[in-house]
């Protein structure tokens, strides 16, 4: 007999530790995962909280029991791990993370070959399926076995004793470590010039997550290549107890540590990263948070310069700004809906050179379509020194110009009734309606997009206007009183 797992999501693996996800399911999903794909190598790795190492041998025990071979990248972020699956040319590959989620939760990302992500209908669903089907008994027996008799007892999960031992796990045929860093760093640099590159201070905080061994390794190159880069480490060493919170610059509260070391330091720039770091975050050079939606619109530029007339994809929820740059430099704008999986298949169809979506997730051709939180800064960083501009100047006139509200979350008893009132007051007057994510409505100077949460009763709005701020901000008052006239 076996129990249902529940920490199976739309697009990857999350769930609250002890309750959702154990060592024992973990086991399970990597059984699963070798048995749904056929697969013979699969990669894993794990961000540095203290959980991922067990779960990390744990699931590493279910891919051998399934057939597969397991080769463990020991700690990475979980770009390193797409990275490395279409590097080496394997059949797949998870990534052990909760990125920003509280630290009694944990999960995974799941990519075959290729880093083809796996989702709910690509997949997913057929790995929980097949990992609910193993009995109690198999699960428990087969646990003993990599445990050398030690029964797993989930209270001890947060101690970082890892309960499957390594050590039999490398005696096992099907198992080995290795080493892709290097590879990795010199791929993510390539993406500039760095004879380009003008000498630069940038502040970098990884949040003592796993972004600063990655960096480091940049470093290394940069330092071997003599470019002129200078690095103020904020944050830096990996500690799983996250001393300083768990890193998430989404939340205004985890900006202030990097925006005071930028303006402490006169930094030209700084960087902040969250915990697996496929998300990376900028602030000018006075300390400024930029916002994500900006940042696709210099890193659109920024490969329109290196490949006239590529295509760009973006997601719908601000893009007059986005489409109006990549417009002006002779290249395609595409509109695609939210969502990595979204994302990444319409770039695959176009051939797209690069997709971003304003939460801080972009997306690269040559990186297997995948997303990068190392690739964005990188360009940034060699778009200000080809046009000797600070980023503030650079995304000023771009904010002037397209102002926006950025994204404002309501939550909601009724989300659909909000919407309702919303459709009732603005839906006969827009000049153009949207519905590739939610409801998209434009009208002459100004344009929004609702979007309704899958997985909690929220509701996302987002207003741009075209040269207007008075008129961004009056609308968006105007939108938020309506939707949360409950």
């Amino acid at each position: 007999m076996s129990q249902p797992i529940n920490c199976f999501k739309a697009y990857d693996i999350r769930g609250e530790l002890n309750v959702e996800l154990t060592e024992a399911i973990a086991y399970r999903i990597g059984r699963g995962f070798a048995q749904e794909l056929n697969a013979k190598t699969v990669l894993v790795g794990g961000d540095v909280r203290l959980t991922s190492a067990p779960l990390k041998l744990a699931l590493a025990a279910g891919l051998i029991d399934g057939g597969a071979k397991v080769i463990d990248l020991g700690v990475t972020g979980t770009e390193e791990i797409y990275f490395a699956t279409k590097h080496l040319g394997v059949d797949g590959g998870i990534e052990v993370t909760a990125s920003h989620n509280p630290i009694n939760y944990n999960g995974m990302k799941l990519v075959k070959a290729g880093s083809v992500p796996i989702s709910g209908d690509t997949g997913l669903n057929a790995i929980k399926m097949a990992a609910e089907t193993f009995s109690d008994a198999d699960v428990d027996a087969r646990l003993m076995h990599y445990t050398a008799g030690e029964a797993i007892d989930d209270s001890a999960f947060f101690s970082g004793h890892c309960h499957v031992k390594e050590a039999i796990l490398t005696a096992t045929a099907g198992y080995e470590t290795q080493d892709c860093l290097s590879d990795y760093a010199e791929h993510v640099v390539s993406y500039i010039d760095t004879n380009k590159l003008t000498p630069l201070k940038i502040v970098t905080n990884a949040g003592n997550g796993a972004a600063g061994k990655a960096l480091d390794a940049i470093e290394a190159i940069f330092q071997k290549k003599q470019v002129p880069v200078e690095f103020i480490k904020v944050h830096h060493e990996a500690n799983g107890l996250f001393p300083n919170g768990i890193p998430n610059p989404l939340l205004v509260e985890n900006r202030a540590d990097t925006a005071q070391a930028v303006k402490d330091h006169g930094a030209d720039f700084g960087i902040a990263w969250d915990g697996d770091f496929d998300r990376c975050f900028l602030f000018d050079e006075q300390g400024r948070f930029i916002e994500g939606y900006y940042i696709v619109g210099l890193l659109a530029q920024a490969f329109i310069d290196k490949e006239p007339e590529a295509k760009i994809i973006y997601d719908p929820r601000v893009f007059w700004n986005t489409e109006d740059i990549i417009k002006q430099a002779g290249g395609t704008p595409i509109k695609s809906k939210t969502g990595h999986a979204f994302i990444k298949e319409r770039m695959r169809k176009e051939d797209a050179v690069y997709g971003g979506e304003m939460s801080a997730h972009h997306y690269f051709r040559d990186f297997a379509y995948c997303d990068s939180g190392m690739i964005p800064w990188l360009l940034v960083a060699e778009l200000m020194s080809t046009r000797e501009q600070s980023l503030s100047a650079m995304v000023d006139a771009r904010i002037s110009a397209f102002p926006s509200s950025g994204e404002i979350n309501s939550v909601l008893k009724d989300a659909d009734a909000a919407i309702a009132r919303i459709k009732a007051k603005y839906e006969g007057d827009a000049l153009v309606v949207d519905h590739t994510d939610g409801i998209g409505y434009e009208f002459a100077n100004w344009r929004f997009n609702l979007r309704k949460s899958n997985t909690e009763p929220v509701i996302r709005l987002n207003v741009e206007a075209k040269g207007d701020m008075q008129l961004m901000e009056t609308k968006t008052a105007e939108l938020v009183a309506l939707i949360r006239d409950e």
